[in-house]
């Protein structure tokens, strides 16, 4: 045990973030899959608890051997990633596992797991992302040689994710945009790519109504017109949207307490996309205010090794999936709250979860990869500085 916590580098406050958002991830899901646990467990409460656990234990893991592992490496498999990611994602959309009209999930034949695909393919493209903008620093400016080999790769994946998970593609291209811009892209580029963006969407959305084949369009247009509607009394209104406006007014400043939620019987999802809903019933906003903070510190560190990093690829991967896990923790608690439309977004790191809890503590890794490698050189820096004195020193002492 003492070998592995020696071993454990990095930024100690991402390492204290990681490990309170595992926690509350544990107490908030095990009080909000009792009524699941009742219909399909046969009231086996502990069955979700100790699933979460072990998913829990092996995103430890997994943080812990990606922490290890040199960062450019990162490098070497990020077009592998991305080149791997497009046949998935085809593949997922023509013969994936089909909930709510939407094909996200492909299933393994021999271990019979399922998983997003769209998981992979956000990690892969903004390891691609960061590999490109690094390479690309000295002809950024150049549309054809600096920009389109960036955002083209962003555009096929985005578009081959929007059929079944428009939400996720929307924040993946904003995420990819942030980026861009903090990569010195020009902006008249990024907003030119914002204008193709917002006309693909008009054009699905016209095709869709003009073929009669409206599939998850029509959810998208609903969930759109029941937000801009704003009206609360119509009975119309989303129903899980009506009992996470109760669950929140039930919680108050600090909550009713661990377990004491109410609404969870009968919030859909309360143990994912509406996690933070339940979180806040138990914790009040005391509690929903200290998870928003880890989050924001979490992208303030990641900004921190930006800055420090001398290697242009470590700092554009560490905030660039730092930015991603923040917006998307942001947006799913838009979404709780109503200051969002719905989405399938959850909670990262906290929301029930098998395969979104395995990559986003990959990425986690990855960012901790980095973090270990600036404190060693840190390190080197500081050693050489203290010989370099004790020279200056000696040869002070000899010369009197």
């Amino acid at each position: 045990m003492d070998g592995i916590l020696h071993r454990t580098k990095g930024d100690k406050v991402i390492w204290t973030i990681v490990i309170f958002l595992s926690l509350v991830s544990l107490l908030a899901v095990y009080s909000a899959t009792g009524s699941l646990a009742y219909r399909l467990q046969g009231g086996h409460t502990e069955y979700y608890l100790f699933k979460q656990l072990s998913v829990l234990v092996m995103g430890l893991l997994i943080i812990y051997f990606a922490h290890r592992v040199n960062y450019t490496i990162y490098s070497r498999v990020a077009q592998i990633g991305f080149l791997i990611s497009i046949p998935l994602l085809i593949y997922t959309l023509a013969f994936g596992s089909h909930i709510n009209d939407a094909s996200r999930w492909i299933r393994l034949p021999v271990i019979n797991l399922t998983f997003q695909t769209s998981d992979v393919a956000k990690l892969a493209i903004f390891m691609y992302v960061s590999r490109q903008l690094s390479k690309r620093q000295g002809n950024i400016t150049d549309f054809k040689r600096g920009f389109l080999p960036i955002i083209i790769p962003v555009g096929i994946i985005c578009v081959l994710i929007m059929p079944a998970n428009m939400s996720t593609a929307l924040l993946l291209g904003a995420s990819c945009m942030i980026l861009c811009f903090i990569g010195r892209v020009p902006i008249r580029y990024l907003a030119a790519m914002v204008g193709v963006g917002v006309v693909l969407i008009v054009l699905m959305f016209a095709i869709a109504a003009l073929t009669g084949k409206k599939g998850r369009t029509q959810v998208w247009i609903n969930r759109i017109e029941h937000f801009i509607s704003g009206d609360d009394s119509k009975s119309d209104m989303p129903y899980q949207v009506q009992q996470a406006n109760i669950a929140i007014a039930g919680g108050g400043v600090l909550g009713k307490g661990p377990g004491n939620s109410t609404q969870r019987n009968f919030l859909p999802h309360a143990y994912s996309d509406y996690i933070y809903a339940t979180i806040i019933e138990e914790y009040g906003i005391f509690g929903a205010f200290l998870i928003l903070m880890a989050y924001m510190l979490l992208l303030l560190r990641s900004i921190s090794l930006f800055r420090k990093c001398p290697y242009a690829f470590g700092a554009f991967l560490a905030v660039g999936l730092s930015i991603t896990l923040v917006i998307q923790a942001l947006t799913n608690m838009a979404v709780n709250v109503g200051l969002f439309p719905v989405t399938g977004v959850t909670l990262p790191l906290v929301s029930m979860g098998g395969s979104s809890v395995i990559f986003t503590s990959l990425a986690i890794g990855i960012i901790l990869s980095v973090s270990r490698n600036v404190e060693e050189l840190e390190g080197k820096r500081i050693e050489q500085e203290r010989i370099a004195k004790v020279v200056a020193q000696q040869a002070e002492i000899e010369e009197f």
